[in-house]
C-alpha cells in the first residue's frame, strides 16, 4: 500500500489546505513560552546548529541519559543553537516543553521545539480549514490528544473513547475498561450514532491518530467504522464498496474524510530492553485489517489513503528548518552567517538518518546524521543500519564533541 507525506496529491486530502501549496510561512509558530537566553556579545557566531531527537537520545522513558542534560547546557553557554525534533507526542507542545525544562534543567521554550503532530495545528486554518469540523482523534492517554487538538484550535473534537461510552456494543472486548478507564476522560457524543436515521448521526470529518493508542482493538474498529462508512457517517456502510466499475474498486470514493498518521516510528526505545512497537506498528495493523476487509481474488487490493508526517518526512523537516531559523534570528540579534550545517542527532536509522540523508534543503543547509547507542539502534555483529549515518556514537555528548570538530568550533566540550 502505498503512503504519503502530508502535502502530496491524496485523492482524500484534495479538498483540505495543503501543505504543496503554501507560501513561504505557511507554518505559524506556536504560542511560546518567553524565556530568556543571555548571550556574550563578543562570543563568535556558530554557523552550525543542532536537531536532538528526544525519546532514546536525551531521555529514555522519562529519565536523562547520562551527559545530556551538561550537554545541552554547553550549547546554550555557546549560544550554539538547536531544537528538540521528535516523533513523539500526545501532550501539548508548552506541557512537554515544561517537562523537558525540569528534567534537563534547562531553560527551554516552544519555539525550539517539534513533535509529530505540531504541523495538525495548521489544518484549522483556511477556507476549507477544519477548525469548526467534527474531527476523531485516535491515541494518547486519556483525554490528552483531544485537549491537545483543542489547544490548536479545532472545536468540535470526539475521540473512539466518547463513542465507546455512548455505544459500547461497538468494541465488545473493550468492556473491562468502560468505567475504570474511558469513565475517566469520555465526553457525551454531538450527535448519537443512528443507524435508522442517518442524517441524524455522528458524521466525522477526519480522523488524526495524535498518539500511540493505547486500546489497539478500539481504535482500530472505530477507523474501520469511519472509512468504510457513507461520507463519514457512524453506523453506515458505503453502497460503493468493492464495486469494480469504480477506482480503488470503490472504496474511499464516497466522501469518506481523511485519515492522517503523525508518527511512522515502527519502534522505539523504553524501559525494556529490546525496543517496543510505536504508532508505525498500529498503523501497520490497521493496513493488515483494511487489506484483510477489502481485498478480493476478482480485484487488486484497494489503497487506504491516508497522511503521514513527521521523521523522516520532508515536510517535518522542513518545519523543523524554519523553526531552527526563526529561533537562530531570536538568538543572535546582530546579522548572522547563513546556517551552513545541522546536525541531526538521533538513535533510529528509519527516521532520524533517513531523514536528515534524504532533506534537500531549499536554504542549502547541509543536514548531517548523528547515530547514538542509547536508543532504537545497538550495535549488532554484522550487521549496520539500512541508513548510514556520517557517524555512530556512544551518546548525546560523543555527537556534540563530533560536530564541534567537525565545525572547527573553538571550544570543545569536556
Amino acid at each position: 500500500m502505498k503512503t504519503s507525506s502530508l502535502g502530496s496529491s491524496s485523492r482524500a486530502l484534495s479538498s483540505l489546505p495543503r501543505c504543496r501549496t503554501c507560501r513561504p510561512g505557511f507554518f505559524r509558530p506556536l504560542q511560546r513560552q518567553k524565556r530568556s537566553f543571555q548571550r556574550d556579545s563578543k562570543q563568535a557566531v556558530p554557523d552550525f546548529a543542532f536537531a536532538f531527537d528526544i525519546d532514546g537520545v536525551l531521555v529514555r522513558s522519562a529519565k536523562p541519559i547520562p551527559h545530556a542534560s551538561t550537554t545541552l547546557q554547553f550549547l546554550q553557554r555557546n549560544s550554539i543553537p538547536f531544537i528538540l525534533l521528535t516523533n513523539g507526542g500526545g501532550k501539548h507542545e508548552s506541557e512537554r516543553v515544561k517537562d523537558l525544562s525540569e528534567k534537563l534543567s534547562l531553560s527551554l521554550d516552544t519555539s525550539m521545539f517539534v513533535q509529530s503532530h505540531t504541523p495538525f495545528a495548521e489544518l484549522v486554518h483556511g477556507e476549507k480549514g477544519l477548525r469548526n469540523k467534527c474531527i476523531m482523534v485516535v491515541g494518547g492517554e486519556g483525554g490528552k490528544c483531544r485537549e491537545v487538538a483543542e489547544k490548536y484550535g479545532f472545536t468540535n473534537v470526539v475521540t473512539p473513547g466518547d463513542i465507546y461510552a455512548a455505544h459500547p456494543e461497538i468494541s465488545p472486548f473493550s468492556r473491562p475498561f468502560k468505567e475504570s478507564y474511558y469513565g475517566t476522560f469520555a465526553r457525551p457524543l454531538p450527535k448519537p450514532i443512528n443507524a435508522s436515521s442517518p442524517e441524524d448521526s455522528l458524521k466525522i470529518d477526519a480522523v488524526f491518530v495524535y498518539n500511540d493508542p493505547r486500546d489497539w482493538g478500539l481504535d482500530l474498529q472505530v477507523i474501520m467504522d469511519v472509512m468504510l462508512s457513507h461520507q463519514g457517517i457512524m453506523g453506515t456502510y458505503s453502497s460503493k464498496n468493492g464495486d469494480p466499475s469504480l477506482p480503488n474498486s470503490g472504496y474511499l470514493q464516497d466522501g469518506q474524510p481523511p485519515l492522517y498518521f503523525s508518527n511512522p516510528d515502527l519502534l522505539w526505545a523504553a524501559d525494556y530492553h529490546l525496543s517496543r512497537l510505536g504508532q508505525g506498528g498500529f498503523r501497520a495493523a490497521v493496513e493488515g485489517v483494511w487489506q484483510a476487509l477489502t481485498s478480493s481474488k476478482n480485484h487488486p487490493t484497494p489503497e487506504l489513503y491516508k497522511e503521514i508526517i513527521g521523521k523522516p518526512y520532508k515536510l517535518t523537516y522542513e518545519f523543523a528548518e524554519k523553526q531552527l531559523l526563526r529561533h537562530r534570528d531570536e538568538l543572535f540579534h546582530e546579522k548572522a552567517p547563513p546556517l551552513r550545517k545541522v546536525y541531526m542527532v538521533g538513535d533510529n536509522p528509519e527516521s532520524d538518518i533517513r531523514g536528515a540523508n534524504s532533506y534537500e534543503s531549499p536554504h542549502k543547509v547541509e543536514w548531517v546524521s548523528l547515530l547514538t547507542r542509547t536508543g532504537v539502534y545497538q550495535d549488532r555483529p554484522g550487521q549496520r543500519p539500512n541508513w548510514e549515518p556520517r557517524a555512530i556514537v556512544d551518546d548525546v555528548k560523543a555527537a556534540v564533541q563530533y560536530a564541534l570538530k567537525d565545525s572547527n568550533w573553538h571550544e570543545s566540550l569536556d
